[in-house]
């Protein structure tokens, strides 16, 4: 089933982006950094902070105000009980709605509440098939940046699947907006390039470095005194990441948390969730492999607690070069 006016859907959630990036630069000039990285509230999956609230707030709020009747919508997103449906029109029936939306308002919190790195908006939109919905079934995603205070310029990046992706930034200071031309890297191995496996907290981090550095020995044997040359930026937030990648700065990055914790018997919700990769269609529509650590396609079901494990890779020769090395590492080290 196709939804019905992509094009007007992928312009509405840009224009939500726009909304929560000004809520977060006013929530940054308004509130000092501990009312903004104070602990709001627990959930299954996440930390909610300050900043967060804010976030949700305003979203619904923006629903309320701009989200047309003619299209119908499920809201997934944290803070939104699952027993208890969220749709626009309000109270509507979630079978009689069209489509279904999962989206992260601020991915990456922890670094955008202390001002220290971008965050982004991320939304992906599927046709309604009730609780069967998959990841895999979104026709249309966007991703908003938003950035630290001292960016003038934000990034935009959003895709109807089977049309390619669109690019553009806008000067937050104007409103000013102009395409952009970006473009993946082409490079067809990791040496002397950016790329790394997602170890942002101390769980699982021994034995995550301990699996990557298996990949670049195994991938580059290499002589006595002559060390692999392969540069890591470790961006904490997985929209973060997609923009890297969509960019042509990291030329792959894996995120393997879930299979991680398996292993060690750690019980975390500090992984991603279906939400955090909500955009996934932005890099398959750029060209970028994107598929679960074992090859198969990355998927999942639209929820806010399901864990998904990932890799990206830039470009398909690149993704040929590491995904057996990868696999048989796994194999080996995580029996997954």
């Amino acid at each position: 089933m196709k939804m019905s006016e992509p094009d007007q859907i992928r312009i509405l959630l840009l224009e939500l982006g726009d909304h929560v990036r000004q809520c977060v630069l006013n929530a940054r000039r308004d509130s000092d950094t501990a009312a903004l990285a104070a602990i709001s509230r627990e959930s299954v999956a996440d930390t909610i902070y300050g900043i967060d609230r804010i976030s949700e707030d305003a979203i619904m709020a923006w629903f309320d105000g701009h989200w047309p009747a003619t299209i119908p919508v499920e809201l997934i997103m944290e803070g939104v009980d699952p027993q208890h449906p969220v749709t626009f029109p309000a109270n509507l029936r979630s079978d009689r709605t069209e489509a279904k939306i999962i989206l992260d308002p601020i991915d990456g919190t922890r670094g955008i509440m202390y001002d220290k790195r971008a965050a982004w908006f991320l939304a992906g939109v599927a046709p309604q098939k009730g609780p069967t919905t998959r990841l895999s079934e979104i026709e249309v995603a966007v991703m908003v940046e938003l950035p630290t205070t001292k960016q003038w310029r934000a990034d935009r990046f959003s895709a109807i699947r089977g049309r390619g992706f669109l690019s553009d930034s806008v000067n937050i200071l104007t409103g000013e907006i102009w395409s952009r031309s970006v473009r993946p890297s082409q490079a067809a191995d990791m040496l002397h390039g950016f790329g790394y496996i997602s170890r942002f907290l101390p769980a699982g981090k021994a034995l995550t470095a301990a699996i990557e550095q298996q990949l670049w020995d195994r991938l580059y044997p290499s002589a006595t005194g002559k060390e692999v040359i392969v540069f890591e930026d470790q961006y904490i937030s997985t929209g973060g990441q997609f923009c890297e990648l969509l960019l042509g700065h990291d030329r792959m990055i894996a995120d393997i948390r879930p299979l991680v914790f398996k292993k060690l018997g750690i019980s975390s919700a500090l992984c991603c969730h279906p939400y955090d990769v909500a955009a996934a269609l932005v890099l398959e529509e750029a060209g970028i492999i994107l598929e679960s650590p074992d090859g198969s396609p990355m998927d999942g079901p639209l929820d806010t607690t399901s864990p998904i494990s990932w890799v990206g890779y830039a470009n398909p020769e690149l993704a040929a070069h590491i995904r057996p090395v990868l696999r048989a590492v796994l194999k080996e080290m995580l029996e997954a």
